[in-house]
């Protein structure tokens, strides 16, 4: 099997840290290169998808995409979602969404690639970055109410809870748009999902 990854520097190395499998040969190209330029290519994964650039509905081959806030019925009928942010590959475990269509083919390429996953729902921000993304945001109601600083909430949160990342290490990690940017895509459907007023302020201060 012949895999073409679209990736960052950082989601490159994360992926090379995973288990590596025989007989799996992973090509791995940058943001300006094409994705679908070999004819020989079995499987691709774009870890930089944006969906306004990066649709291709003309590719009969299924085609692993870094959304996750979009819907399989935004997508064309082979992609298959996969949650890439920033340390989320280093995980145990890969988060994807298929259609019942694909399952089975993403379940082949899963294990040909050695990697654990496991098929959540298809919902916006899957479960992961759902409750990551959460945890962001009631970080910087705390903030914005000045209870703490964020490297107290930082550290809090790791002692307490044994996280690898206190919020707003993941959020520097992440990236805070990509957070703000799926709050408030949840918050159209749930307005539990409210983005904290400091962390919008934090967003819309660093835009300029």
């Amino acid at each position: 099997m012949q895999i073409v990854v679209r990736a960052s520097k950082e989601q490159k190395e994360e992926w090379q840290n995973k288990n590596a499998v025989k007989n799996t040969a992973v090509r791995f190209i940058g943001a300006d290169e094409d994705l679908f330029s070999g004819e020989s290519d079995d499987v691709y994964f774009d870890l930089l998808f944006a969906k306004d650039k990066s649709l291709a509905a003309n590719i009969d081959k299924p085609v692993f995409v870094h959304a996750v806030a979009e819907l399989l019925s935004e997508l064309p009928y082979n992609y298959i979602r996969i949650n890439a942010w920033n340390g989320f590959l280093k995980r145990e475990v890969v988060e994807i969404v298929a259609s019942e269509k694909n399952k089975a083919v993403a379940v082949q390429v899963m294990e040909q690639l050695g990697w654990k996953y496991i098929f959540t729902a298809d919902i916006r921000g899957m479960i992961g970055a759902r409750t990551i993304s959460m945890i962001i945001n009631e970080a910087y109601y705390v903030l914005g109410d000045n209870v703490s600083t964020k490297q107290e909430i930082d550290t809090a949160m790791k002692l307490g809870t044994n996280y690898p990342y206190g919020p707003f290490e993941w959020s520097e990690k992440i990236g805070l748009y990509n957070i703000y940017s799926l709050l408030k895509s949840l918050f159209v459907e749930d307005d539990r999902y409210i983005v904290a007023p400091y962390l919008e302020q934090e967003v819309m201060f660093n835009s300029f």
